[in-house]
């Protein structure tokens, strides 16, 4: 359950950012939030708006770098750059970041400075009283050219946690050990459509992907077809046949073919998805990367939400979020938005803004923090109208 992300020096945004999702008493007490096991109130859903080329993918693939390098930089090659770019005013410097979040009614925060070449300091904090505890420190030194680490009972041998490389985190390369707090951490879930460069654009392996996900999950791939039925797309079923290719070199594959049904007269008439309408393909695409958070809990961090979508289909999709039924497990969902239709389904704390200025430099906020923003106010005809900022100037 994620409670706050702060980045600094990270691409367009050069000044620390911070954005949290905890709420205060005056916030609506409705289905659109929820009550942590520690007692924090948090959102479930949390929209970036703001102009193209605002830095609104880049405050978003910051989570995208975190749960990457968090969980997975232990394997990447030993010589591998980190993939970090710094804003082009601070070249040389390092990027910031911090995460604070909630595991099993105990919560923590984790501490990142690093740039390209090397992971500079990492921290994890527990708290477990009134205030954070340090449970692993990792600081670079570069007289003796080595980390000094520090451990509070984060259990990795010491002379295992001293090898770690430079490119990698310490929590990744622990739960490689089977440390038990750095595996469970590791296997938070969050899903994306966020890579290094920017979103995962719609095509034939995107759908060859999400269709081995969904027939390796018969319980989601069903789910799936009850949504895709329901959303007036014109469909009767989903089906997904497996078809075994052959390369070049010889090598054999398997791949997954998904195909909509239409059903004419009681005849049905079978389409290869990639032959449906962008739309149909992008909503096949995305309930693979929100269903699994919404039946297990986790995070979504989803680049232009509505794209290739109609617009009524954003409630359908936040009220997957919102309802306990279809969201047992509080999963959240942070995204980018360029339909603002979403500002009525959403209250202002619920809404970040970003905007760039004319250094280049990006900067957000959240919508509740502009003053003199009533609770009743229409959010939709307001930011339509300029009064909130973070709009085109054309």
């Amino acid at each position: 359950m994620l409670k706050s992300f702060t980045v600094r020096n990270f691409q367009s945004f050069h000044e620390q950012v911070h954005i949290s999702l905890a709420l205060n008493k005056h916030t609506p007490d409705d289905n659109r939030s929820f009550i942590t096991p520690a007692g924090a109130k948090l959102s479930k859903v949390l929209a970036v708006i703001g102009p193209n080329a605002s830095g609104k993918t880049t405050l978003i693939k910051s989570l995208a770098f975190l749960d990457w390098f968090i969980c997975q930089s232990f394997q990447a090659k030993v010589e591998a750059s980190i993939p970090l770019a710094t804003h082009f005013g601070a070249e040389g410097s390092a990027s910031e970041f911090e995460l604070e979040f909630e595991l099993d009614g105990t919560e923590w925060k984790y501490h990142l400075v690093a740039s390209e070449t090397r992971v500079y300091s990492e921290h994890l904090y527990c708290k477990l009283s009134r205030a954070f505890s340090y449970v692993f420190a990792r600081v670079w030194n570069p007289g003796a050219h080595c980390y000094d680490i520090k451990q509070n009972q984060f259990g990795f041998l010491q002379k295992e946690a001293e090898r770690v490389r430079e490119n990698a985190s310490l929590l990744s390369t622990a739960a490689q050990y089977q440390v038990p707090l750095a595996m469970k951490i590791c296997s938070m879930q969050v899903f994306t459509n966020l890579n290094v460069m920017g979103s995962h654009h719609l095509d034939d392996w995107q759908l060859f992907g999400a269709s081995a996900f969904y027939s390796g999950n018969d319980a989601l791939r069903l789910n799936m077809t009850r949504l895709l039925k329901s959303w007036d797309l014109g469909l009767s079923d989903i089906r997904i046949e497996r078809q075994t290719v052959t390369h070049a070199n010889g090598d054999k594959e398997d791949l997954y073919i998904p195909f909509g049904v239409h059903t004419v007269n009681d005849v049905e008439h079978a389409i290869m998805l990639k032959q449906e309408s962008s739309g149909t393909q992008a909503a096949y695409l995305l309930l693979s990367r929100l269903l699994p958070v919404l039946t297990t809990g986790g995070i979504a961090v989803i680049d232009e939400l509505e794209a290739d979508l109609h617009p009524h289909l954003l409630i359908s999709i936040l009220d997957l979020f919102f309802s306990p039924e279809t969201n047992p497990h509080n999963a959240q969902i942070i995204f980018t938005c360029h339909s603002m239709e979403v500002l009525s389904l959403l209250h202002k704390a619920q809404v970040v803004l970003v905007e760039k200025d004319a250094q280049c430099q990006s900067n957000a906020w959240r919508l509740d923090e502009v003053k003199g923003i009533r609770a009743d106010d229409n959010l939709y005809a307001k930011y339509m109208g300029g009064s909130y900022g973070a709009i085109p100037q054309l």
